[in-house]
């Protein structure tokens, strides 16, 4: 694998500075770089696995170790995204975005796709990966179906209402956790939102630029159409399995074309 200079380089200087702290167990690194593709626009995703009864005391000095491991340049935990365990960081310069994730060494074999272990102190991360395969997570599209026709007629609301900005975020928000899902499970591809769609699902990515729009209220409408049109394209396959709500799909896109229809 061709790893980009500057995330080598890192790599080597901040392994051996943490091998020192004897309370970490290892070290394994996830993302793009488990994935073979890592380029010069890549982030760092670091795992540290740490003995179960120091857990606690690292948790509160993380800020404080990761400056004495690199060049802090700014840091903050990662609540907005679920997992309170990761510090996001910048480092350098020159910049690179590092992200170190926190888990007690008992928990480290939890994971939806296997790290590759970059250090391991007595080999008890590699064990633990031996004996627990990933867990990977299930694509519901029963869960998607429950809730798209509620989504579509809010997106019309909002459309409605001339909150462009508020449409046009939404429609991200329906391309991130409907189509770009959907997308990467026509290529069975992992699901990561709309994350590397362009590569690993060419033709679906061509087709969602018709959900993309400007400020504009009548490409806005346009988008959201398009977005119904790869929905029941895209999940027509799984029709079998899931139970539609067919009256909740007529009567949500029919307001849809009503709002676009009163806009006009």
């Amino acid at each position: 694998m061709d790893v980009p200079s500057l995330h080598s380089q890192f790599l080597s200087d901040v392994l051996p500075r943490i091998q020192k702290d004897a309370r970490v167990a290892g070290v394994a690194i996830t993302g793009s770089f488990v994935g073979g593709r890592p380029d010069v626009y890549s982030d760092v995703d670091l795992i540290l696995a740490i003995d179960n009864e120091a857990y606690e005391a690292v948790m509160r000095e993380r800020l404080v170790l990761i400056s004495s491991w690199a060049s802090l340049v700014a840091g903050f935990t990662g609540e907005h995204v679920g997992e309170p365990r990761v510090i996001i960081t910048l480092v350098g310069p020159p910049l690179l975005h590092v992200d170190f994730k926190f888990v007690r060494a008992s928990d480290f074999a939890e994971r939806i796709e296997d790290p590759e272990i970059l250090w391991d102190r007595d080999g008890q991360l590699t064990g633990a990966l031996a004996q627990q395969p990933p867990a990977n997570p299930v694509f519901d599209l029963q869960w998607i179906e429950d809730r798209f026709w509620v989504w579509v007629h809010y997106g019309a609301t909002k459309l409605g209402r001339g909150e462009l900005f508020e449409t046009i975020g939404f429609l991200a928000h329906l391309r991130d956790s409907v189509l770009g899902p959907l997308a990467a499970r026509r290529v069975g591809a992992p699901s990561r939102g709309v994350r590397h769609l362009e590569s690993i699902a060419p033709d679906e990515a061509r087709d969602l630029q018709a959900t993309l729009c400007g400020y504009d209220r009548h490409e806005a409408g346009q988008a959201l159409l398009a977005t119904v049109d790869l929905y029941r394209r895209w999940s027509d396959a799984d029709a079998a399995v899931v139970e539609r709500h067919r009256n909740a799909e007529k009567l949500a896109v029919q307001y849809l074309h009503d709002v676009i229809d009163h806009g006009r």
